[in-house]
């Protein structure tokens, strides 16, 4: 398939239309007559033979399950290079889905845990290779659960580029054999970095067309993991009941002795009480009159 130019009408549309939006930019000044001026018209007009090849982008997504996430991300690496194609990203990820500690004794636990799986893939491959690709690799899987590819026509960019740098290309030339006079140096460098920008944008579409992209997403059923572990519950470090029982009776004893100490150190302060209860004893039966108006 092959895009022409034809009409040449269009194609001076196209070139005023090119020359008077980058007028702001790069605004030029003829310095030759009418007759001049007409012929550099003449020369700067496109070559209407122009064409392009039929530029296709194609990219793939697509999203399976597997039996086994690492074993399965080895096999589309192989196959990769083997179609002379390269992984561009490649990312696993494990995430706990719950876990449970089962005791089985003071100081170990076993802890058993279930973990999913998944990797995300972007892969580059040559774009006739494309189809053959996606199809092995979705034998690789248990099933599929997404699977999509797009294909878009770059071919109306590329061309429009090209011509956009050709007649940029064509104004430089025309300022270096000074039939036009750009005012600005500055307004140069901008023109030179467009046409560098629209060189790069086709390379960009022509390393497109050549390789497709292909990102893949899949996982594995749930993992369960069993470990044994130490136990991280401090409560759960304690002493067997009879040494608890020993340990407590001998602390009661120890309580025990500390209160006798305590009343042998209040030794004076028990006779002085001791004998102010004598004392009191002592006068109320002396005097009970005296006791007995206190009571009236």
């Amino acid at each position: 398939m092959k895009i022409k130019i034809l009409p040449a009408l269009a194609v001076g549309v196209l070139l005023l239309g090119a020359c008077k939006g980058s007028g702001s930019k790069y605004e030029a000044i003829n310095n030759n007559s009418s007759a001049d001026s007409a012929s550099v018209g003449r020369e700067t007009m496109v070559d209407t033979s122009l064409s392009v090849q039929p530029k296709l982008v194609k990219s793939a997504d697509m999203r399976f399950k597997v039996k086994n996430v690492q074993q399965t991300a080895e096999k589309i690496t192989a196959l990769a290079v083997k179609n002379a194609g390269m992984v561009m990203h490649h990312q696993m990820e494990s995430s706990t889905q719950g876990s449970r500690d089962y005791r089985i004794s003071d100081d170990s636990v076993r802890r058993v845990s279930a973990f999913n799986t998944s990797e995300n893939m972007t892969i580059k491959v040559p774009s006739d290779k494309l189809e053959d690709f996606m199809y092995q690799v979705a034998h690789m899987g248990t099933h599929v659960t997404f699977s999509k590819m797009d294909i878009e026509d770059k071919s109306l960019d590329f061309l429009s580029a090209k011509l956009k740098l050709n007649s940029r290309k064509e104004l430089v030339d025309q300022q270096k054999k000074g039939k036009i006079t750009i005012k600005n140096p500055l307004n140069v460098l901008l023109l030179k970095d467009d046409m560098v920008d629209g060189q790069i944008d086709n390379l960009k579409i022509d390393a497109a067309v050549k390789f497709s992209v292909i990102t893949l997403n899949f996982y594995e059923s749930n993992t369960i993991i069993q470990e044994t572990i130490a136990n991280d519950d401090p409560s759960a470090y304690q002493l067997p009941f009879g040494k608890r029982l020993f340990n407590s009776l001998a602390y009661g004893w120890f309580m025990f002795t500390e209160l006798v100490l305590a009343l042998a150190n209040l030794w004076v302060f028990v006779l002085a009480t001791i004998g102010l209860i004598i004392l009191f004893r002592y006068y109320k039966r002396k005097h009970p009159s005296f006791f007995g108006t206190i009571k009236s």
